[in-house]
Formats: C-alpha cells, sequence, structure tokens
C-alpha cells in the first residue's frame, strides 16, 4: 500500500481510501465489519463516512468496529462528514453554526470516539455565509473535536473562496476536497483541480469506477439486470443506464480500459483506479466495494503500474468536451505564455 499526506496536513493516509457508503444498506454489520477487517490486512488507513450513510448506521457499524479491534483503531484515519437532513426541520441540514454543532456530535457518538480526524462539509449550503460555518469548524478544531476540516462537491470558486476567507481571517485551513472524478466524469479539471492545486488541498474521489461502468460489466446496448447498481434502478442518478449508453465516448472509454487491462492480465476495475490515484493532487481515492471480493479486486491497483504510454491514451480518450471559450485549445492558449518572450 502506498501512503500519503492528507492534503496539506501532515496526517498519512493510505493512498486508497475504504468507503462506507454501502454499510448498513448494501452490506450488511457483519458483512461491513469482514471488509473492515481485510482493508486493515492491506494495510489500508484511511476510513471515510458520513452522517446521512443509512441515516447514521454506517457510523455505528464503524463504530463497533473500532470498539472491538482498539490496536486497529489506533491506526485508522476516520473522516466523517455532515451537511445533508438528519431530520425534517429546517435546521436539521445545512452548515449553519446550529446543524453543524449537533451533527458533529452526534456522529461522534455514533462512531464511539472523542473526535474524527477528518471532517467534511457534504456540499455547499448557499443559505449559510461561509464565515460561519469556518468559524465554527475553526473551534471545533480548537476544541479537539476535529483535526481537519474539508469539503465535498464544492465547484472552484467555493473552494477558493472558503480557502482564502479562512485565511483572512486567520481560522484553520481546509485541506481537502472530496469531488466525484473518474474516466468518465473528469470535468473538474477545468475549474476545481486547478483551484485545490493552487490551495495545496487533497483530491479524495469519489465513485472511482462511476457506479461500476469502469469494471466492465455493462454491455453496449443491453440495459442490465440482476444484483448490480444499475440491474436493480436503472435510473440510478448520475450514473443512470440511458443517457450513458447513448453516448459513443462512454464505450470508447470503457474500450480503451478493457485493452489496457487485457494486456495487464488484471480487471478493468484496476486500471481505472491506477489511472486516477495517479493524477494531480489526488491524496486518496475512495473505494465503494459491496463486497469482500470487490474490495480484495480494487486494491489489487495498489501494486499496479501503467506504462507512461497507457496513461496517456486512457487520457486522451477520455478527454472531456468542454465549450471553445473558456476552455478549449486556443482559450487557454491565452491563460499561458512563454517564459522567455516573445510573439
Amino acid at each position: 500500500m502506498e501512503y500519503r499526506t492528507l492534503g496539506r496536513s501532515g496526517a498519512v493516509v493510505s493512498a486508497f481510501a475504504l468507503g462506507t457508503m454501502t454499510f448498513g444498506a448494501e452490506a450488511d454489520e457483519a458483512a461491513s465489519h469482514a471488509i473492515l477487517d481485510d482493508y486493515a490486512a492491506a494495510g489500508g488507513t484511511f476510513i471515510d463516512t458520513a452522517d446521512v450513510y443509512s441515516h447514521g448506521k454506517s457510523e455505528e457499524i464503524i463504530g463497533r468496529w473500532l470498539a472491538a479491534n482498539p490496536d486497529l483503531a489506533e491506526q485508522m484515519v476516520i473522516a466523517t462528514k455532515g451537511r445533508f437532513p438528519m431530520g425534517e426541520g429546517p435546521n436539521d441540514l445545512g452548515t449553519s453554526r446550529r446543524h453543524l454543532r449537533i451533527a458533529l456530535d452526534a456522529s461522534l457518538r455514533r462512531l464511539g470516539v472523542d473526535h474524527v480526524d477528518l471532517y467534511q462539509m457534504h456540499a455547499w449550503d448557499p443559505y449559510t455565509p461561509v464565515e460561519e460555518t469556518l468559524r465554527f469548524l475553526d473551534d471545533a478544531v480548537t476544541a479537539g473535536k476535529i483535526g481537519y476540516y474539508g469539503f465535498s462537491n464544492f465547484l472552484g470558486w467555493q473552494l477558493t473562496k472558503a480557502v482564502y476567507e479562512a485565511k483572512a481571517h486567520g481560522w484553520a485551513a481546509p485541506v481537502t476536497l472530496q469531488p466525484q472524478y473518474n474516466l468518465l466524469v473528469r470535468g473538474i479539471e477545468s475549474e476545481v483541480v486547478p483551484a485545490a492545486l493552487d490551495a495545496g488541498m487533497g483530491l479524495l474521489p469519489w465513485g472511482p469506477l462511476a457506479g461500476g461502468w469502469l469494471s466492465g460489466k455493462y454491455r453496449r446496448d443491453t440495459q442490465p439486470t440482476g444484483a448490480t447498481r444499475l440491474g436493480e434502478d436503472p435510473q440510478r442518478g448520475m450514473e443512470a443506464w440511458g443517457p450513458r449508453n447513448a453516448r459513443a465516448k462512454t464505450w470508447d472509454i470503457i474500450d480503451a480500459v478493457g485493452g489496457v487491462a487485457e494486456a495487464h492480465g488484471v480487471s478493468q476495475a484496476q486500471i481505472a483506479l491506477r489511472w486516477l490515484v495517479d493524477r494531480p493532487a489526488v491524496t486518496s481515492v475512495i473505494l465503494g466495494a459491496r463486497t469482500r471480493e470487490q474490495l480484495a479486486d480494487n486494491l489489487k491497483a495498489a501494486d499496479l503500474a501503467l506504462t507512461s504510454e497507457e496513461a496517456a491514451e486512457l487520457t486522451r480518450v477520455s478527454e472531456p468536451d468542454v465549450e471553445p471559450y473558456p476552455y478549449g485549445v486556443k482559450a487557454v492558449e491565452q491563460r499561458s505564455r512563454s517564459i522567455a518572450g516573445g510573439r
């Protein structure tokens, strides 16, 4: 297992994190604990959860595993999130000081700990002034309830605003951003990745296999059935079958991943994960395995190395479609210059 610092912090985490959205939903407690056992045995040290995952059950399952494995718990970096609704009231969501105080304390109780290493705002809140959120997070750091904080699903301007508001007030700075990022979803490279690099923040990509699309389990024009996420729900959010199947580029990317996988004699999932973990600013890729078998296969990506030619081909075939301005080639050229000058 490879290890990296958690963004700009001094904390060290494994390059593959264990995402636990499936705990309490697609994986029961026994299966979840077995996945945690396997992850720890492979050298994994970074567990990511959220209060909203299975309405708190994911945190509770992790908490019981931590309590039963104190030696392993000492080595784990624990991350959770707050922001989404945990009740029906108008103050049961958001990033206000009122909601976050209650949400953080509840997460600590469910996890059975007195602090978490990383507390993340699960999304931007358009109603709460960012200064209010940042002041709460700074207070939580000072109180020892959280070690560091970060964001998830922020746009580039939102990230930059938060970074510089924290700096202007002398508050603790954010260290990470958790965005959706994979070979099928690369739109963040236009604004979000540069903002993270500018701020020295680490990326924690979620959805690295694009909801299973990059694992090679689906076939063109054949709607999936059975015990897969799209088989159970073909209209599943951003991963919905219809729109992606209709896009020729989806299958060009999947075919390219398959070709590299065949050359290495490994699964397509491993190739997609290896490409992502090597991208600029990436600290740790979040694996969302439903089973021990999926986790075992995914973790083999840690020992995989792509040639520069293979990585370049995957990058080329998955190049995101952008408007000519402001992200097209000519527009990008306008924002760069030769250090040597000239016309």
